[in-house]
């Protein structure tokens, strides 16, 4: 038995659930199904099928259902049972609830109305993705699932076209081919760019290319599963003047490692091509080495 009853602090308490591997749970997230007094789900078939995985009894609770069309009532319900004094267990359908998740209906009347909130973290498919998609994570925009209308999607993808971060999407594999046209379009088809589908599962994969290349080969793709589009930030075009001219300035109280890092960052420009023009800078220009 991996998990072990314990008394829980009244409140609502979110549960992350594997977003594919049954194993990627935490001890703590069980520990939680198993002492709740109450426990709510996005979907009440995923978490019972999660249950059962791992032996957590239901001990006579009834799973609550809390989707887009019952939140009102289901949340009126969860938050009477928290206030007086119960422990509420709540689980997306998959990965850390409130991402793409009915949840923050719950939570925001949790707030609003003084019920404590606590959270048993775990995995997440934004998070995972990035990690895997070989794309910046230094700053990152998750922009949930687009429209389904053209218009609408693409008008999403110009407002957030110039972001300095790299976007994250969740997508419909029904929708995938006609998202990465429209980004292709929009955003401009050499931007750098992942799919990353099935993460954690059978199989999973991560196909990585330009817009344009990704667009072309998921246009008539027959495609399965649960997916996260990953798209780099726009590269702007570096002037080597003021490339130089920074260097120049780091490099008067840096180091040259340092003065080439903060540099190269600042501008988005490849390190080793920074590194070359510090060594072509006049030796009473390089700074401390």
């Amino acid at each position: 038995m991996n998990f072990q009853k314990v008394s829980l602090p009244q409140g609502i308490h979110l549960v992350g659930v594997p977003i594919g591997t049954a194993r990627d749970i935490t001890l703590r997230a069980l520990d939680v199904l198993a002492s709740a007094d109450v426990l709510a789900a996005e979907d009440t078939r995923s978490l019972r099928r999660l249950m059962d995985i791992h032996g957590v009894p239901l001990d006579g609770r009834h799973i609550h259902t809390l989707h887009d069309h019952s939140t009102d009532k289901v949340v009126a319900q969860l938050l009477a049972r928290a206030g007086e004094g119960g422990s509420v267990a709540y689980a997306s359908e998959a990965g850390m609830p409130l991402i793409a998740d009915p949840g923050f209906e719950l939570i925001r009347a949790a707030r609003n109305a003084g019920v404590p909130v606590h959270c048993a973290p775990g995995p997440s498919a934004v998070v995972t993705a990035l990690a895997v998609g070989g794309l910046p994570t230094d700053a990152f925009l998750f922009g949930g699932f687009l429209h389904n209308s053209k218009a609408a999607r693409r008008s999403a993808l110009e407002g957030w076209g110039n972001v300095q971060a790299t976007l994250v999407f969740y997508e419909s594999p029904k929708r995938l081919g006609a998202m990465l046209a429209d980004a292709a379009d929009v955003l401009g088809g050499e931007r750098q760019a992942a799919v990353c589908r099935e993460l954690t599962k059978k199989f999973e994969e991560v196909r990585s290319g330009t817009l344009a290349e990704l667009a072309e080969h998921y246009a008539d793709a027959s495609v399965k599963g649960e997916i996260v589009v990953l798209i780099a930030r726009r590269l702007e075009k570096i002037r080597e003047d003021d490339v130089e001219s920074d260097l120049i300035d780091a490099l008067g109280h840096m180091s040259m490692r340092d003065a080439v890092d903060a540099v190269s960052a600042a501008h988005g420009a490849p390190r080793r091509k920074v590194y070359q023009l510090a060594l072509t800078l006049p030796k009473g220009d390089s700074g401390a080495s």
